[in-house]
């Protein structure tokens, strides 16, 4: 298994990284993919939904300055998120490359194709929506209307305005609400034959850090809207999502695919919030598919 490393950003904040599938003799397409759930999501996630593509490509997966084992050094803004992503790719040697973005991971992605659309040779999104103010509502809509869980009102309204104490409280706003990222229990009955897995939305060691949360929330999310961009994006586009999404429903990941002009939207219907998790061969399949399709 390759090792982490530390990469140094141009503002001297160091990112923990790690690249699977190097090989001195090929010269593999470079793929990058972003984390979800600033301050608490890691390099884990992306790692094990696309880690076994590294037969084929260079797989560079890092945990977001603000989460994991990197730096906690601001700004925790789209813009610095955005640089660190090119920082990345100079570091790697790519002039062009794969991104993939997942939940929250999925925003940022969609800023850097409106911003450098011409370094991607295609773009994978998974569980987003493309408007922050809107999409962080109704998510928080659907928790307190849910039947599934029972959650403390008051911490989920922090929560999803960036207004968390500290990070106990962002933990438990959190933990409160897992069950809901999963389909439910009668859906996985019924597709017990995909061989379900841990979510992967938050495997690793877990760590809170609730100023990157409040940042990403009471900050980025008021100010994030590509809808009127989309139709920019010309890297070839797959928007993949769960039937039984409650965070970033169908409707969100719909309105990217009918807005950019090159997409392909992939229904998962046994899954929630992660359809690597939930039917991993499908999503393998699919995205490898896809890959195949329009990466040369």
């Amino acid at each position: 298994m390759p090792e982490t490393t530390t990469v140094v950003m141009d503002d001297g904040v160091r990112l923990n990284v790690k690249v699977l599938g190097q090989d001195p003799t090929v010269r593999k397409p470079l793929l990058i993919s972003l984390h979800g759930a600033p301050g608490v999501s890691t390099l884990a996630e992306p790692e094990s939904s696309f880690g076994y593509l590294s037969d084929r490509y260079r797989v560079l997966v890092f945990d977001a300055r603000g989460s994991g084992a990197s730096d906690k050094i601001g700004p925790f803004t789209h813009e610095r998120w955005i640089q660190d992503i090119e920082n990345l790719r100079k570091w790697a040697g790519d002039e062009t490359f794969i991104l993939a973005g997942a939940s929250y991971g999925g925003f940022v992605a969609l800023d850097y194709a409106v911003q450098h659309g011409a370094r991607l040779r295609a773009l994978v999104l998974r569980d987003t929506w493309a408007n922050g103010r809107l999409g962080s509502m109704n998510a928080l809509a659907s928790i307190l209307t849910s039947k599934r869980i029972s959650v403390d009102v008051d911490r989920q309204v922090r929560l999803w305005s960036g207004t968390v104490l500290n990070d106990q409280d962002h933990a438990l706003a959190l933990q409160e609400i897992l069950p809901i990222f999963t389909p439910p229990t009668d859906v996985q009955t019924a597709a017990a034959s995909t061989e379900q897995q841990e979510s992967t939305e938050f495997q690793g060691s877990v760590a809170f850090y609730s100023a990157t949360q409040n940042a990403a929330f009471a900050e980025n999310m008021p100010r994030f809207d590509v809808r009127h961009l989309l139709k920019e994006i010309n890297a070839p586009t797959l928007v993949v999502v769960g039937r039984h999404d409650a965070i970033t429903p169908v409707s969100c990941s719909q309105e990217i695919a009918d807005a950019i002009p090159n997409a392909q939207l992939e229904i998962f219907e046994f899954s929630g919030h992660s359809p690597p998790s939930d039917e991993p061969e499908k999503f393998e399949q699919i995205l490898s598919d896809f890959l195949q399709t329009v990466v040369h």
